[in-house]
């Protein structure tokens, strides 16, 4: 790099996809690499690709700690970027599990917790919809992060965490004021319902271990968990929902069908 530098090189020329030198070096974790490109003039550090992906989106979405504490430290690199789908370098972080990273992105006072990508997911979401429990404690920590924050069909962190069987992301948004355990999304489906629909049977124990949960909740098609889970053939779960009573076992749902 120093030796093609000396010579007369533009250090900031793309190639085709409008990928720089840096963006390369950002991609690949190269810290040494990054420090000296950007000792150079006409460097732009925040120059994105054709799919509008920055040095620093990169960094942080491949977990490169050194290269994104470097890139942050700079005033004419901004945070909140996003790249692919909308999503900022934070909500990469986050949904691949890179904690130090995204220590290192919330120290910045203009870094956004709570900005979502064009799905409507929120940095909180993506952590708890992947499992990342060391993102989601990081996250919780804020004070400007809301627990029950919905997207855009009225899904909670806890409805993705239930959803995928994330046992130890259920504990810790259940054991959180302001999460209500029950909120059904835009069509009716409960944190319980996705957990009884998908056989996740330690989550299911764990949400009808709150008096505030419903086990019996319909959704839009008049579907409870019983319901959901009979249809996908989880026979814990039912056990599970008939051990705990208060179930109905001879309604019908919008379409006539009983749970035989």
């Amino acid at each position: 790099m120093k030796i093609l530098l000396e010579r007369d090189v533009d250090p900031n020329k793309p190639n085709g996809f409008d990928q720089t030198p840096l963006w390369w070096a950002a991609k690949k974790g190269h810290q040494e690499i990054v420090k000296i490109l950007l000792g150079r003039d006409g460097v732009d550090p925040d120059k994105p690709d054709k799919g509008g992906r920055t040095p620093l989106w990169l960094a942080a979405r491949d977990g490169h700690e050194g290269v994104v504490k470097i890139l942050v430290g700079r005033d004419d690199v901004n945070p909140n970027k996003p790249g692919t789908d909308d999503l900022t370098p934070l909500c990469c972080a986050a949904l691949n599990g890179h904690e130090e990273v995204v220590k290192i992105l919330l120290a910045r006072d203009d870094v956004n917790p709570n900005k979502p990508g064009m799905d409507g997911l929120t940095p909180l979401c993506r952590a708890a919809w992947n499992g990342r429990e060391g993102v989601v404690k990081i996250l919780l920590g804020r004070d400007d992060v809301n627990p029950d924050n919905l997207d855009m069909d009225g899904l909670t962190p806890l409805c993705y965490a239930a959803e995928n069987g994330h046992e130890g992301v259920v504990k810790i948004l259940l054991g959180r004021d302001g999460v209500n355990p029950d909120k059904p999304d835009v069509n009716g489906f409960t944190p319980l319902s996705y957990a009884a629909r998908n056989g996740h049977e330690e989550v299911v124990k764990m949400l009808l271990g709150r008096r505030d949960v419903n086990p019996d909740k319909p959704n839009m098609d008049d579907l409870t968990p019983l319901c959901c889970t009979a249809l996908n053939g989880h026979e814990g779960v039912a056990k599970i929902l008939l051990e705990r009573g208060h179930v109905s076992l001879d309604e019908l749902d919008k379409n006539g069908q009983t749970l035989l």
